[in-house]
């Protein structure tokens, strides 16, 4: 965890090909995945976030040398606070309208 921007945003150019301007984040963790940091273009420069846990690790999948993973922002929001979004179940009923309401908004015509 010792590269900062410029060596952290020639790995996402070169390494993976990507271009680090794109406003895409680049997250990177450390071996023992208790440290992350988090490259991003912020308009005007290269922003670069760093979280350390002081106990235990971050759910990210084991990692190999050549992993890049692509994760949606709720997703990378999950990984951020602890939770495996792998393994994270959405409730079967998450999303459906309760018994007896409707979805149509404004006054009812009856």
């Amino acid at each position: 965890m010792r590269l900062s921007f410029d060596r952290l945003a020639a790995l996402a150019r070169d390494f993976h090909g990507e271009d680090p301007l794109s406003g895409h984040l680049y997250v990177f963790s450390s071996r023992r995945r208790d440290r992350v940091k988090v490259l991003y273009w912020d308009r005007d420069g290269l922003a670069l976030w760093h979280k350390r846990l002081e106990r235990g690790a971050f759910p990210f999948p084991s990692p190999s040398p050549s992993a890049s993973l692509s994760v949606t922002p709720g997703a990378l929001a999950m990984l951020l606070d602890g939770v495996n979004p792998v393994t994270a179940r959405r409730r079967a009923d998450f999303g459906l309208p309760r018994p007896g309401h409707s979805r149509k908004s404004g006054p009812s015509s009856a």
